[in-house]
């Protein structure tokens, strides 16, 4: 090979190199489904995006992994009898949650809506009708089922939404995560989640402590759904145990300044 060639040859791939690291630097957030990779037991795992991505976003799925905080927070869809035992529950231990709604639960279960809030929980946007939000491109649309979630709220309570935004089905793109910023939300993901939401399939408790006790880590954002008659049952066992573990209950306010 001639030097000339040589040359351009090790200056194209010099180019290569400098152009590959400034696209992993900025990388985009692809659409998808929010998932999770566990690979160690007792650590946080890795995220479809990392923390440092998503903080750009005002977004977050983890917290603080020096720290044995643990996050809890429920999604809900509809009522299912559950709620109100996990309230009892959560007051029992003095446990702050994050209860992420839809507009048809606020409508119908005005009373336990309000009950979170006076307990001090957060009511997080879950958005008005849980639709795949990285299909709505038109800020006017995102805007409006995130607005009229909280005028829902305000209009059930007397407060304002707190400004916190789980997309529905975990879905996102990076064009969502922008606007919910620009909205003035912080969105929250999840770092520990298991299969609780099928009624006809409940897990029983052996199987909820399977997932729930050996992938707990400090930060943990977890992630349940107050419509699980196993989730009612346990929590007051689980909680204890978590403790028990040296863990210690954070608000996701905390989580999202942090």
């Amino acid at each position: 090979m001639r030097k000339r060639d040589l040359i351009i040859l090790i200056s194209a791939l010099a180019a290569a190199v400098a152009l590959s690291a400034r696209i992993m630097a900025g990388a985009v957030l692809e659409t998808g489904s929010w998932g999770l990779s566990f690979r160690t037991e007792g650590a946080a795992p890795l995220g479809n995006a990392g923390s440092e991505q998503l903080a750009k976003y005002d977004a977050a799925y983890l917290g603080d992994t020096s720290k044995k905080v643990i996050y809890l927070t429920f999604d809900a869809g509809y009522e299912n009898g559950c709620t109100a035992k996990i309230l009892d529950t959560l007051k029992e231990h003095n446990v702050p949650a994050a209860f992420f709604l839809v507009g048809n639960y606020i409508e119908q279960n005005a009373d336990l809506v309000r009950r979170m809030a006076e307990e001090g929980h957060i009511v997080g946007n879950h958005t008005m009708h849980h639709y795949d939000m990285s299909k709505i491109s038109d800020k006017a649309d995102f805007e409006k089922e995130l607005t009229d979630l909280e005028n829902l709220f305000k209009e059930t309570t007397g407060k304002d939404l707190p400004k916190y935004y789980r997309p529905p089905q975990g879905i996102y793109s990076e064009e969502n995560l922008q606007m919910a910023k620009e909205l003035g939300y912080k969105t929250v993901f999840w770092s520990l989640a298991y299969v609780d939401w099928q009624n006809d399939a409940q897990p029983t408790k052996e199987q909820a402590f399977s997932k729930l006790l050996p992938r707990i880590h400090p930060g943990a954002v977890v992630l349940l759904h107050s419509t699980s008659q196993t989730n009612a049952e346990i929590l007051d066992e689980l909680l204890t145990k978590w403790k028990e573990m040296g863990y210690t209950f954070g608000s996701i306010g905390d989580l999202i300044s942090s």
